[in-house]
Parts: C-alpha cells; structure tokens; sequence
C-alpha cells in the first residue's frame, strides 16, 4: 500500500469521536482513557488519511483482546515503539499491542499508563497543537517522504521517527515551561 500524505480534513475528529464511542461501548466499564494521536489528531496537519487512536490501560499484560476484536479491531503484531537515539529506556516503557480497523482505517495502540511510549503520543499531539509552525514543518518532512519513498515504508520510517524524535526534544522543554500533563482522556 503505498503512502499518500493527504490535506487535513475537518472529518478527522468526527472519525475519531465515532470510532471512541464504538470502542468504549465493547470496552465497557473497564478503566482506561482513548485519546486520538498523530497527524490526524492535529488541526491543519496533513497526514496519510488513517485515524490513530491510544487505548490506555494500568496493566498492557491484561490489555482487552476479546473487547478490542468485538468493536472490529484485529491485532497487527504484538510490538515495542521505537527508542528514540541516545536514550536508553526498558522494554516495558516501549511495549504496546498494535490493532488494526479494515484496511489501515484506523490504528489502535494499546499502551500502559504512566510509560514513556504513552506520554509520547499526547506530548506530540499537545505540541503541535500549540506550534502550527512546527507542525507545518513536520508536515513538509512527511509530504516529502512520501514523495522519496512511496513504497517505501522502511525508508520512510528511518527518516521520519528520528526527525520526530529532534522535534520532540523540543516538546519536552515545552512541556517542562507549562508543567504539562497527559490528559485524562479525549
């Protein structure tokens, strides 16, 4: 499938807020939050036109399979995020599950609270939210890429997450300035 960056498109959240209302009605009354993450989750941003969604739980080894299939979700691969260069995390603090909707509609990240890789997609999200041009930036590093390597989601990747990770340093300092904090839920 080949990589399409697209314009951002106001039915994004709409799409998100309908696929958080079918996963929260199979999840039930269990205690975790959903939020909407990556480039579809930022206003104005061009991404490729696949919703991402973080299923955040307190324990990921009692991660909810069975609800999780039930909304329509299939497991893509039991997986870590990557480790951004020069830091040295344990692999709980990157383990997640990985949930796919239909053909790459939406991707659900499953993902133990409080972990790096948790936080890393709010603090993402929060930033670019709070620096359009940052997320212009980033939007033109993607638009390029996909350009490079448009069936190439190797390279792609091995350019785009360590840029990100540059990015993101950034984001921490701006996180450290406003004391910010994950938010509990979208």
């Amino acid at each position: 499938m080949p990589i399409i960056i697209h314009p951002y498109s106001s039915d994004w959240p709409s799409a998100f807020a309908a696929l958080a209302v079918r996963l929260r009605a199979a999840l039930g009354d269990r205690d975790c939050s959903i939020h909407h993450i990556g480039s579809t989750s930022v206003p104005g941003l061009i991404a490729k036109n696949i919703i991402d969604m973080q299923l955040s739980l307190g324990d990921l080894s009692a991660c909810p399979h069975e609800a999780i299939v039930a909304a329509g979700f299939r497991l893509a691969r039991p997986t870590e995020d990557h480790c951004p260069p020069g830091r040295t995390l344990p692999a709980d603090e990157l383990a997640k599950r990985l949930y796919v909707l239909g053909d790459r509609v939406a991707n659900l990240h499953v993902r133990e609270y409080g972990r790096f890789n948790q936080q890393y997609p709010l603090l993402c999200r929060d930033y670019l939210r709070a620096h359009p041009h940052a997320a212009a930036a980033y939007g033109e590093i993607k638009r390029q890429l996909a350009g490079y390597f448009p069936d190439d989601h190797n390279a792609y990747y091995a350019i785009k997450d360590p840029t990100f990770d540059v990015m993101m340093e950034g984001a921490n300092i701006w996180a450290k300035t406003i004391n910010w904090q994950p938010p509990p839920r979208d």
